[in-house]
């Protein structure tokens, strides 16, 4: 059998991963999303449009490859329809080019609530969710109460639904939330997308990937979020509900290890993070702000600012430790263009300790980044070749390189697919 390649984000999310995935989709026959939901946001950049893909894997735009909704995945309809109908108005074929495996998870509308009434009770401990039910749906998955997409073909379906709505009821009512006239309008709403759904095939995912694999054809497993919001191994409990690492890719798509290839770790030049949890290199300073600015970090799902920091090679070099990362994608390198020196936290100042690997916990101790200052580079944008990049930046991958032990074979320059330098 042949091997399936996995591309993940390193960081907090936000790293890049659709314009990656649809760069090098041409390379593959199948694209398959293996984790997360609706709180993913992969933008992508093409022919002056910009495109936002939530739930669909980002191979979508191609017409030579297949792509498969993954049973780790966990699904609004009404989202999915709405991601559907853009797609269709954009002249995508998504009737041939999409699969969802019948085993992956459905988000409810009072998934929503619950998740919305929960964020709220924790005050200003919140975990910064995107309050689109991800948590919560992957809490009945776990509890074994979820539904699943296949449950929709049978003729239990809506019996099985009223009674995990009413546990949830249940369970809003400890929040002193009552379902009122909109939730009545949004569950009209979800069934209907249900049934536009319904158009898509619905596949066996384990088994479809697994014969893909013995016709040797070339697969590539497309995560979400970042390896830091990994629910085992992130910054806890600022984290997403699911494996965000290659380990994911296992268990959302039913593959054996064995069967893994190539690991491609996608990192942006600098640190991002949306929402709460602790971020050591984060700038509240002018050159932050710019690179928000002229990064355009906001949220593509929530449209919420992002912060903004240095890079952090000890997190780095962590999320390749635990992906078993064989190759590196560097993205937004333009970003930083312009910036007369630049800084490289190689090392934390734990309580006057010195230590290169992250700690249990970064709350209630003070975490000061040591630094390695650069010099910075100009602009990017006449640049053809990855051997072209100017020495500064040249400088700059050899010290990740020297410092994660991973080579770089990709640099990002801008969002355009030719805006690519493969090495």
């Amino acid at each position: 059998m042949s091997k399936i390649d996995v591309l993940l984000g390193l960081q907090w999310g936000d790293e890049g991963k659709g314009k990656v995935v649809d760069v090098l989709t041409p390379n593959y026959q199948l694209v398959a999303r293996f984790q997360g939901g609706p709180n993913a946001g992969h933008t992508l950049v093409f022919e002056d449009r910009k495109h936002v893909l939530h739930t669909v894997p980002s191979g979508i735009f191609r017409s030579s490859a297949k792509n498969l909704i993954g049973n780790g995945v966990v699904i609004d309809p009404i989202v999915l329809q709405k991601e559907l109908r853009t797609l269709h108005d954009n002249g995508v074929d998504t009737k041939n080019r999409l699969m969802i495996s019948e085993k992956a998870h459905l988000i409810l509308p009072t998934h929503r609530m619950l998740d919305a009434a929960s964020e709220k009770a924790k005050g200003k401990d919140k975990i910064g969710s995107t309050l689109k039910g991800i948590g919560p749906a992957y809490m009945d998955k776990t509890g074994r109460n979820g539904l699943r997409i296949g449950d929709t073909q049978h003729a239990t379906f809506l019996e099985k639904y009223e009674a995990l709505k009413k546990k949830h009821i249940q369970l809003l009512k400890a929040y002193d939330v009552i379902p009122d006239n909109s939730f009545v309008e949004e569950e009209n709403a979800w069934f209907a997308a249900i049934d536009s759904i319904k158009e898509l095939p619905l596949v066996s995912g384990e088994y479809y990937i697994h014969q893909c694999l013995q016709k040797q054809q070339r697969i590539l497993a497309e995560g979400a979020q970042g390896s830091l919001l990994d629910i085992d191994f992130g910054t806890y409990p600022y984290v997403t509900s699911s494996n965000t690492t290659c380990a994911g890719a296992c268990t959302g798509l039913g593959l054996p290890p064995s069967a893994i290839g190539n690991v491609i770790g996608i990192f942006k030049a600098y640190c991002t993070r949306v929402g709460s949890g602790p971020f050591p290199t984060e700038l509240h300073d002018e050159i932050g702000n710019s690179i928000r600015e002229k990064g355009k970090e906001f949220g593509s799902t929530t449209g919420r600012a992002r912060r903004c920091g240095w890079l952090d090679l000890p997190a780095l070099k962590f999320a390749c430790m635990i992906n078993g990362i064989t190759e590196l994608i560097m993205m937004k390198s333009d970003v930083l263009g312009g910036i007369p020196k630049i800084n490289v936290c190689t090392a934390y100042n734990i309580e006057g300790r010195l230590q290169d690997t992250l700690p249990y916990q970064f709350e209630n101790q003070k975490v000061e980044p040591i630094y390695k200052e650069l010099d910075g580079w100009g602009s990017l944008d006449q640049v053809k070749y990855f051997r072209d990049l100017p020495a500064s930046l040249q400088q700059y991958i050899r010290l990740i390189e020297d410092y994660v032990q991973v080579p770089v074979t990709l640099v990002s320059t801008g969002p355009g697919r030719e805006q690519t330098l493969f090495r």
